[in-house]
């Protein structure tokens, strides 16, 4: 058993408040086993790390295009029109996207590197002063004086240790093991996916006879299938109820589009 699938399991007896399943994820045997693990499972990368890249992405893919597609068709200016602005909307918003979470992600690396190498260069230049840092951070934290002195004795024996203890402990910092790449990646590929389903009976319009007054309806089912499953699926991130989550994103992405669709009727007499 992975770290990963231990935590889940940990997780789910929470929620269901299930003593005997939290017993089994805390038992001895599925901990050692799980740790057996952790050196493969950081340093090999799991598809975990993106699943937030991917919900996100998705949600964002969806409410923005759908939103589009509301106001132009509160507007009644054509099917044409829908198409040209809402893959305008999919392409750009989901390549924009796709770069803030690439220079997100590579930015917040890039500062812990410089942390990690300034508190590197610290230890060996002022290890005393470090010392004390840490002596006094656990000061705060509420230990007693012997057990302060005590922990910084032995966070301090392994250098390793004692530089991942100053990064935590200190400024509150964990490294993020994602690829800035695969995590740009993630974000464009669920926001265009997701995203091209509210357009998606608009494009069939091309190729098979769609009644006109039958398009709108479509997408807005479409769409809020998708974000209430998008929203379901957000619990493997924020670990919420699935059916409330699932809820509260359906009614979000349609309040979004409520509003689109009521300034395109609003100011429908201008595309005329």
């Amino acid at each position: 058993m992975s770290i990963s699938k231990r935590l889940e399991e940990a997780r789910k007896a929470f929620r269901q408040k299930d003593g005997r399943a939290s017993a089994q994820a805390h038992s001895p045997d599925a901990i050692a086993r799980a740790f057996e693990r952790r050196h493969t499972e950081r340093h090999g990368g799991t598809s975990h790390q993106y699943i937030g890249d991917l919900v996100y992405g998705g949600l964002d893919g969806i409410i923005t295009t759908f939103a589009v597609v509301s106001g132009v068709a509160g507007a009644e200016l054509g099917t044409h029109v829908i198409l040209i602005l809402g893959l305008a909307n999919l392409f750009a918003d989901g390549f924009s996207m796709a770069t803030g979470a690439f220079l997100s992600s590579r930015s917040e690396q890039e500062y812990y590197e410089n942390e990690l190498a300034r508190e590197k260069w610290e230890i060996e230049h002022f290890p005393e002063g470090e010392r004390l840092e840490l002596y006094h951070l656990y000061l705060h934290q509420g230990y007693s004086e012997e057990d302060a002195r005590k922990l910084v004795e032995i966070k301090t024996k392994e250098p390793e240790a004692w530089l991942q203890s100053m990064m935590v402990e200190e400024l509150g910092l964990l490294p993020d093991e994602r690829k800035p790449l695969l995590s740009a990646l993630a974000t464009l590929a669920a926001f265009v996916v997701a995203g091209a389903l509210p357009l998606l009976v608009y494009l069939a319009g091309m190729v098979i006879p769609i009644p006109s007054h039958l398009s709108f309806p479509i997408s807005l089912a479409l769409s809020g299938l998708a974000l209430f499953g998008l929203g379901a699926a957000k619990v493997y991130v924020t670990g919420q109820n699935p059916l409330r989550s699932g809820l509260e994103m359906l009614i979000v992405g349609g309040l979004a589009a409520g509003v689109a669709y009521a300034v395109g009727a609003l100011l429908k007499g201008l595309g005329a």
